[in-house]
């Protein structure tokens, strides 16, 4: 017996909200178009029309909600991530891509196409899914991006959702080694790194259990791997080149601090669009 897809996303928002989901409605609607094939904007345009569901798209949504109720993240839900322009594939062993590192990547993007270069050098460390690399090559096509990711895993879908882009290389390796043959050639150098400290579990569970500890985890105050980015980014970058740090809201002061400690110059922390310290640039001098 078919159900309407009214009385579906009803239910589905209910259980969704019993389970703590922040935007239960929304995810809701989401995995009822990843079961039908729709975007957003046409599920509820179904569900305006009185559309009913099928018994095998009922299970099937009915499955998915209760597995996001228990808070596995969406992303896995359905496969994919959404990071300004793009759509990339996630799932369990990589970083899901956040919303506020789109601003972060404006700032990495935005000093590549002032670059006088005609054919600008950008660097991604610890690249993930590959979210900021691909940003930077789709969005100045005439660079060339280089990304970094340490984790075979998460280099697996940098791997996929990079694939026939050809301004962009990508490798397996340690971010402190690898790319020797740029030195002193980049123009700009981005990280989205580990920067939660060791101890700062984080509250929620999609984050907590499925987002990997290699990605999460920075050292006992969150900025060892910020320590190994600024040191490998000076070798890296030319005289002038730009350096462009994701961290978390509270930790501004102190990169600001190990940056100046390291020679950068002209150290400059930013907000994202909720007024919370989400990015610091620092020029090589």
């Amino acid at each position: 017996m078919s159900v309407p897809l009214a009385d579906a996303l009803r239910r589905a928002a209910t259980t969704l909200g019993d389970g703590g989901v922040p935007d239960p409605v929304v995810d809701a609607e989401l995995l009822a178009g990843h079961v039908l094939g729709l975007g957003r904007g046409a599920v509820q345009a179904a569900m305006i029309r009185g559309d009913v569901l099928t018994d095998a798209d009922e299970a099937a949504l009915d499955a998915l909600v209760a597995r996001r109720a228990a808070r596995e993240p969406l992303q896995h839900l359905t496969g994919m991530a959404p990071f300004r322009h793009l759509e990339l594939a996630v799932g369990p062993g990589v970083f899901v891509p956040r919303p506020e590192t789109e601003i972060v990547a404006q700032f990495a993007i935005d000093a590549l196409l002032a670059t006088a270069s005609p054919v600008p050098v950008g660097v991604d460390l610890c690249t993930g899914s590959g979210a900021i690399a691909l940003a930077l090559a789709t969005e100045v096509p005439h660079a060339q991006v280089h990304a970094v990711e340490l984790s075979p895993e998460a280099h697996a879908w940098a791997l996929r959702n990079t694939a026939g882009q050809e301004n962009l290389a990508l490798v397996l390796g340690d971010l402190r080694s690898e790319l020797g043959e740029l030195d002193g050639t980049v123009d700009v150098v981005i990280s989205n790194p580990p920067y939660v400290p060791d101890d700062a579990i984080p509250r929620d569970p999609e984050v907590r259990l499925h987002d990997p500890a290699l990605a999460l985890y920075g050292g006992p105050d969150g900025l060892d791997v910020v320590r190994a980015i600024s040191r490998r980014a000076w070798a890296l970058l030319h005289p002038g080149g730009t350096l462009v740090l994701e961290h978390a809201e509270v930790q501004g002061d102190a990169i600001r601090e190990l940056l100046a400690a390291d020679g950068w110059r002209a150290t400059a922390t930013h907000r994202d669009l909720t007024q919370r310290d989400r990015a610091t640039t620092a020029i090589r001098p």
